[in-house]
């Protein structure tokens, strides 16, 4: 009932910071309408617990979904996330902020106190505000409303006890440059190639069917818009410098579309079935992964934009899949499943476009449990590999060339300080790895980060960024660039860096 009235009042934006306001501000009011109906004291631990009788069996503080009294602050507890999980962190960095009103509520005439936070929602809070708009709004609202220099003074002490000050984003530490602020979306990544980036992108609000975004990747210049707001969903954008590429979701196709990065118009060059993915291009080869529901299979396909050819580099055989293709200098890496009379299969491949013929990258395929991204360089092909289940999530990252020869572990699976291979991505001076560890709940520490490591290792592993939020969908540039979304802010941004932090 109270995100009603948050709807019908100053609309908090359910997206990263406006969205934990939200959050807050209906959790302050619901628990509020709680402790008044129980006639409840303020000086109660437990009214600061929100749905602790919830529960038949267990305790209050055991029930709860939140307690506003839990004393986290901005610089200490808040939670990068971006908007790919729980809207950019509504619910797990409100109580930042509730916390500070429930704080004023408990420190100030209660009646005050509400009538302070619903003059402050209803006449100062603007859709979009964060933090530090929310605690200007409220001190704007006790001003207005009477409040003394002492009272006054007891509503800052509470937004400066959690951390709600002026500048408090840029006490995180954060060492990258954005590209794009507010990106806003989920389940579709980003592309870069020869300076330039694409990406999908939604509104603020983050419900707008996503559209596709290129621009420079050294940040000079302003983005430019290249599928127009057609209200489908295009996403799965890449650029290799020239060309931009991406798959439009319609309400009764999928198509994949094209344009030329220096402008021009945008064409339909292919069509995909009922699912199209993971996106890549080079020169006139595109490579997608498209999905079969005759057998329940993924399977990536080569398009030829100058012939108009289309190839299923498995031929679309029932008793095997292929995904997460790479592209380059006509060959197609891959990763692939396979059955056989011992059982299933698993392997890195690479796909001659010329000849049609495969080439199977060394490894003993009966001992792997997973194969991650792959990525084609000047030294090869590099892949994920996954031969332990039971290690949490570790991956080793593998090379050889595209026809096989001279294999090499570049990073073991069972290194002292392992990283989660999660995803790569590579350019022809630096592969970059998506860690992401194994983790119960959100935690900044737990949170998928960057790392870079050389084509052959020597050097070790670097973090690419010290920002300590969520770190996804990276795409490589060209020398050690990469840019990715970044969510330490609680804004959902396109970031870069153009060589490695180091040790974080």
């Amino acid at each position: 009932m109270t995100h009603g009235v948050i709807e019908h009042t100053a609309n908090l934006v359910y997206v990263g910071q406006s969205g934990a306001m939200n959050e807050a501000i209906a959790d302050y009011f619901g628990n509020a309408i709680d402790v008044e109906a129980n006639g409840l004291s303020m000086d109660d631990p437990d009214t600061a617990l929100l749905g602790e009788d919830l529960c038949t069996t267990m305790a209050p503080r055991d029930c709860a979904l939140r307690d506003l009294d839990d004393g986290v602050t901005t610089q200490d507890d808040f939670i990068g996330v971006t908007y790919r999980g729980d809207n950019g962190g509504v619910h797990l960095n409100s109580t930042i902020f509730s916390g500070a009103l429930w704080e004023i509520r408990q420190n100030l005439d209660d009646d005050f106190a509400d009538k302070i936070v619903y003059r402050a929602l209803s006449a100062y809070m603007t859709p979009l505000d964060g933090f530090t708009d929310g605690r200007e709004a409220v001190l704007a609202a006790a001003r207005e409303l009477g409040a003394t220099k002492g009272q006054l003074a007891t509503v800052s002490e509470a937004f400066d006890d959690h951390g709600v000050v002026e500048g408090w984003e840029r006490n995180l530490g954060v060492d990258t440059k954005t590209l794009m602020t507010g990106v806003n979306i989920a389940g579709t990544g980003v592309g870069a190639g020869n300076g330039t980036y694409a990406v999908s992108r939604s509104n603020a609000s983050g419900e707008e069917p996503y559209s596709v975004w290129i621009g420079r990747t050294d940040g000079k210049g302003t983005p430019e818009l290249v599928s127009g707001n057609t209200g489908n969903y295009q996403v799965y954008a890449d650029t290799d410098g020239e060309t931009v590429v991406w798959a439009e979701y319609g309400s009764t196709s999928i198509a994949i579309k094209a344009r030329a990065v220096s402008g021009g118009v945008v064409r339909t060059v292919a069509h995909a079935g009922i699912s199209a993915a993971s996106l890549a291009v080079d020169g006139d080869d595109i490579v997608f992964t498209d999905f079969d529901p005759r057998f329940g299979l993924e399977h990536v396909v080569h398009f030829d934009m100058k012939t108009g050819v289309r190839t299923a580099v498995d031929q679309g055989r029932a008793d095997r899949a292929t995904a997460l293709p790479s592209v380059r200098d006509g060959k197609i890496a891959y990763a692939k499943v396979w059955s056989q009379p011992d059982g299933y299969h698993l392997g890195a491949e690479v796909f001659d476009i010329a000849t049609g013929t495969t080439t199977l990258m060394p490894g003993d395929t009966t001992k792997t449990m997973g194969i991650g991204q792959t990525a084609i360089t000047d030294d090869g092909v590099f892949w994920l590999r996954d031969a332990d289940i039971t290690d949490g999530g570790k991956a080793s990252l593998e090379r050889a060339g595209v026809d096989g020869s001279n294999p090499v572990t570049v990073l073991p699976e069972a290194i002292e300080a392992p990283v989660y291979g999660y995803s790569l991505t590579a350019s022809d001076d630096a592969v970059t790895l998506t860690s992401l560890p194994p983790a119960t709940s959100w935690d900044n520490a737990t949170l998928p980060k960057l790392y870079q490591v050389a084509p052959d290792g020597k050097g070790g592993v670097k973090r690419v960024s010290c920002n300590r939020g969520d770190q996804v969908y990276a795409a490589a540039d060209t020398g050690k660039r990469v840019v990715w979304l970044d969510g330490t802010t609680g804004s959902t941004d396109l970031v870069m860096r153009d060589r490695p932090a180091g040790t974080c």
